[in-house]
């Protein structure tokens, strides 16, 4: 079994596993980073990467377009983001438990319109063709990273250019900066003429549209079916993400290639028959998850937003 382990082979198609399991997870967690800053913490990730889910895989099952799958995936997750948002900043709720109540109703309602579906066909169990691959000449035959990260699809390397925009964005721009310094102080900004609200709404759109492309990601360019619950907590494992990346882009998707790895070790061990109990394999990503939150909070490495999670009210002081 050893030998098996401890040769290129076998490092090339676990890190071509790490990064593309990493992908959904990234997307979710680069879209709630640009929520934080902010202000807005939405518990609800979960509920906008199970709605794109289902939404994705419905769409495509019935158009036979995986173009429109993921236009439909991004657009309902946004929908339950704006939701949440519209709640925390008009209504000024708690945001903690707006999230929690979007993940249990989009859970029961997924489950129930998944089942839907299942009747129509008929008792069959619909599936969907997912994302082809698209190899990049030259850079494909490069050892151990070749495979990884240049034969993969176009979400994936649309999540490379993403990378670099977001740090670009973040550090040198205006509308970056504006970004930032409202998730610090909103009334300072307000004061200097910053639409402090339509930012936030903004924030919060883009969270949506990014935790639903990396649900129907998960759909429609790994596995190809859905299930119940077929994110199984992803969304709070991208939570966990961005407090580990310091809600920076680069460190974020390392955080998501090091989850991914965790994902990946477990396929592989198993498909090596290594003698373990099954619980483990599937339990170590969340086991992993909370040891990430355990060391972010021992660290302290970087602090959050002064004001994430708290509603701005413009006639309080």
């Amino acid at each position: 079994m050893w030998n098996e382990i401890w040769n290129l082979a076998f490092f090339t198609a676990f890190f071509s596993a790490s990064v593309r399991l990493a992908v959904p997870l990234a997307y979710a967690a680069l879209g709630e980073m640009v929520s934080q800053k902010a202000g807005i913490l939405n518990i609800g990730l979960e509920a906008n990467m199970l709605s794109g889910a289902f939404m994705g895989f419905a769409v495509t099952y019935w158009t036979g377009s995986l173009l429109l799958g993921f236009l439909a995936g991004m657009t309902t997750g946004a929908c339950f983001s704006l939701l949440h948002a519209f709640f925390s900043i008009y209504l000024r709720q708690n945001q903690n438990v707006i999230g929690t109540a979007l993940n249990l109703f989009v859970l029961g309602l997924t489950s129930y319109l998944f089942q839907v579906i299942v009747n129509q066909a008929s008792g069959a169990y619909p599936q969907v063709d997912i994302l082809p691959t698209i190899p990049i000449p030259l850079l494909t035959n490069l050892p151990l990273v070749g495979d990884a990260l240049f034969n993969k699809d176009i979400i994936t390397y649309l999540l490379y250019i993403l990378i670099v925009a977001l740090v670009w964005f973040l550090n040198r721009t205006m509308w970056g900066l504006s970004l930032v310094s409202i998730g610090e102080n909103p009334r300072a900004a307000d004061t200097v003429g910053l639409p402090v609200f339509r930012i936030k709404y903004l924030a919060a759109l883009f969270n949506g549209l990014m935790g639903g492309l990396g649900g129907a990601y998960l759909v429609l360019g790994q596995l190809g079916v859905f299930s119940e619950n077929v994110t199984s907590g992803r969304g709070y494992i991208a939570l966990s993400l961005v407090v580990f990346g310091r809600r920076k882009p680069v460190g974020i998707c390392l955080a998501a290639l090091f989850m991914g790895a965790a994902n990946a070790l477990q396929f592989r061990m198993q498909a090596l028959g290594v003698d373990m109990p099954v619980q483990m394999f599937t339990g170590l990503p969340y086991v992993l998850t909370v040891i990430v939150l355990i060391i972010s909070a021992v660290k302290r490495t970087d602090a959050d937003p002064a004001a994430l999670g708290k509603p701005y009210v413009r006639t309080m002081r």
